[in-house]
């Protein structure tokens, strides 16, 4: 078990000092490199894990470039924070951090890259007891390539050798001291043969690094101070350097530009997605599946091709996710179906939910158990309740919906009012037709029903029908009247929108004969253009009429 930063360890304990300041040149970013995202995390967070995880007395990261902003994305108690202001090199950051590598407590120091994303943590550890065992001055973490180049070559001592990858006797090259760490630009023809190179993260005695610091210089074609060259000083002083080959060379990739950004996503999507199936969950086509680091999904689970799980998602037992829908930042509980194109933000939905197609649940919004959210329904910062479904076109915002509630297709909550947002409550029961607008603030009583297409602007009562539209009027004969027009003739005597009744013409109330409709009273009464209607239901209407 990994020891906590900041717990004492004996002799053999360690610090890391992550370097983390320089710029994204060949990003073309104005970012730093380390807060650019690798499968859900900003890039230095790995290297920052593997450091952690690895056990050390004291972490050191050295800042420059986005200071603050690497800063407040790193932060974590134990991790100390160095700011370098002028980056004029990876031996100019220890350089900075000379202060504080002068008070740290262990033996031995970890120099260690922001931008080394696969690294783990019992190759960090491996090449600290190496180096404890060797007694060296500094020990350099290499790796051999089939195609070196870019990187820098490991000089040993003795004859440079032609050391290739692969099982075969330990020549004089490998199993000699590191003399030096040569640049590809300023490397010989025989140099360019080896294949062993740096992976630029180094162990050193903290006592004989703060010794030679200083002979640091920058006269070099970069005219920077480089920690490499520190190989060549400690060679100078006749101080042992040695070398600890890693056997899996992904560990020591590093990430200068996009591309290799992009190649190194590929591997850690796939090394994730080879976690979750080993741990029960099917990955149907793991090549065209998108699962971030942090990501959690339970045993059974089926996830389709082209999902996307991103953030600090996580996922049920025996859920099932179709093809093309994303999950961001959500928690899903056990046996949720998620259907093509839906997409869920920061959201909870409970267990036996079922979600789209094309739904779009955001901001908070929370599906209680075995609730229904259809097709282009859109939930925000909402709380469904238990079997409550809104299966079609319909947006629920601000709201609130209790158990077993039906919302009717294309119904709106209309929550906000130009200046600020309004809640919507339905109680548990209620009936919502079709084409309904509830504007906010707004509560519907339990088991109620509203009419299809109505606006429903006051609170509705307990068991009560809610109609909120206008009379339909029928004009006959318009449309006969409108091509007549159109074609040029005389316009004929129109149909008046509403017939004149009674003795008054248009201008008199008229009042119709009460009709009843399962069991309520309604009356129509008319004044011109002005329908007015009017429903008496008795007590417990809604009970005795509502869904079974």
């Amino acid at each position: 078990m990994a020891k906590r930063v900041g717990e004492r360890r004996p002799a053999d304990g360690f610090s890391v000092l992550l370097l983390a300041a320089g710029k994204a040149t060949r990003f073309k970013s104005e970012h730093s490199k380390v807060l650019h995202r690798l499968a859900g995390r900003p890039l230095g967070e790995y290297a920052l894990r593997t450091a952690l995880a690895a056990g050390p007395e004291r972490a050191y990261m050295v800042v420059g470039h986005e200071a603050e902003e690497v800063r407040r994305t790193f932060a974590r108690p134990g991790l100390t924070f160095i700011e370098q202001e002028q980056q004029l090199g990876t031996g100019h950051a220890l350089m900075v951090a000379r202060p504080e590598l002068e008070e740290c407590p262990s033996p031995t120091l970890v120099a260690l890259v922001g931008d080394a994303p696969l690294l783990r943590a019992e190759t960090l550890r491996g090449l600290v007891d190496a180096h404890r065992k060797a007694r060296a001055a500094a020990t350099v973490l290499t790796t051999y390539l089939d195609d070196p180049r870019g990187y820098g070559r490991i000089i040993r001592a003795g004859r440079a050798g032609r050391a290739r990858p692969g099982g075969r006797t330990r020549s004089k090259q490998e199993s000699g001291y590191v003399r030096a760490i040569v640049e590809e630009r300023v490397s010989t023809p025989a140099q360019k043969k080896i294949h062993e190179v740096s992976s630029g993260i180094l162990c050193f005695s903290r006592a004989k690094l703060l010794e030679r610091l200083d002979e640091l210089s920058n006269r070099n074609a970069q005219q920077e101070y480089l920690l490499t060259d520190l190989i060549e000083i400690f060679n100078r002083h006749r101080e042992k350097v040695t070398a600890f080959p890693v056997a899996d060379s992904r560990e020591v990739v590093g990430v200068n530009d996009r591309v290799e950004l992009a190649q190194v996503e590929k591997i850690l999507r796939r090394r994730k997605a080879e976690s979750l199936m080993r741990d029960g969950v099917t990955v149907v086509n793991p090549e065209v599946t998108y699962i971030d680091e942090d990501v959690e999904a339970g045993s059974d689970t089926v996830i389709e091709p082209g999902v996307s799980l991103l953030g600090s998602t996580r996922v049920g037992r025996a859920c099932t996710l179709r093809p093309y829908s994303t999950i961001v930042d959500s928690a899903l509980g056990d046996r949720v179906t998620v259907r093509h194109y839906s997409l869920i933000t920061g959201s909870e939905v409970a267990s036996g939910a079922v979600i789209g197609p094309f739904a779009h649940l955001r901001d908070g919004a929370v599906i209680d158990e075995e609730a229904r959210i259809g097709n282009f329904v859109e939930v925000k910062k909402s709380r469904v309740g238990r079997r409550t479904k809104a299966l079609h076109l319909t947006y629920l915002g601000d709201a609130t919906l209790e158990e077993n509630v039906n919302v009717g297709a294309g119904t709106v909550t209309c929550n906000y009012d130009g200046e600020k947002k309004h809640p919507t409550l339905i109680e548990k029961g209620v009936f919502v037709g079709s084409g309904s607008m509830l504007v906010a603030p707004v509560r519907i009583g339990k088991d109620s029903y509203v009419g299809a297409g109505s606006t429903i602007t006051e609170d509705v009562p307990p068991e009560s029908l809610a109609l909120g539209r206008a009379p339909q009027i029928n004009k006959e004969g318009w449309v006969r009247e409108r091509k007549h027009r159109k074609e040029g003739g005389q316009q004929g005597p129109r149909s008046p929108a509403v017939p004149p009744t009674g003795p008054g013409g248009h201008g008199a109330p008229v009042t119709e004969p009460v009709k009843r409709s399962r069991g309520a009273d309604i009356a129509v009464r008319r004044a011109g253009t002005v329908t007015v209607i009017e429903v008496k239901a008795p007590k417990n209407w809604g009970r005795r009429f509502g869904r079974r």
